[in-house]
């Protein structure tokens, strides 16, 4: 089984900084692909940054030139470092990998069970 732990998250005032982590761990051969995704209250989950094994990036227009995504494959670690935070970047921040547990294994992609990121005065 594989699992997914984020950590960072919490309060913190407009105009400020937040990095959150993502640890990966259990039965893992190789991870493609990991993506932080985030959800706020009354709205769907939506993609906020993603990267791929070889270290290209995207972004959702609205984090564009804010958050930055980063990964250390030999800890099978991301991160998303949060800059120039805003109100409306308040949501539960879920960490996403697909992940192959085996050497000619299939994908699955999993999920972390979220951290809460609150941006207010």
């Amino acid at each position: 089984q594989v699992q997914l732990v984020e950590s960072g998250g919490g309060l913190v005032q407009p105009g400020g900084s937040l990095r959150l982590s993502c640890a990966a761990s259990g039965r893992i051969f190789s991870i493609y692909d990991m993506a932080w995704y985030r959800q706020a209250p009354g709205k769907q989950r939506e993609s906020v940054a993603a990267v791929t094994s070889g270290g290209s990036t995207n972004y959702a227009d609205s984090v564009k030139g804010r958050f930055t995504i980063s990964r250390d494959n030999a800890e099978n670690l991301v991160y998303l470092q949060m800059n120039s935070l805003k109100p409306e970047d308040t949501a539960v921040y879920y960490c996403n990998a697909a992940i192959s547990s085996y050497r000619l294994g299939s994908v699955v992609r999993y999920w972390g069970q979220g951290t809460q990121v609150t941006v207010s005065s």
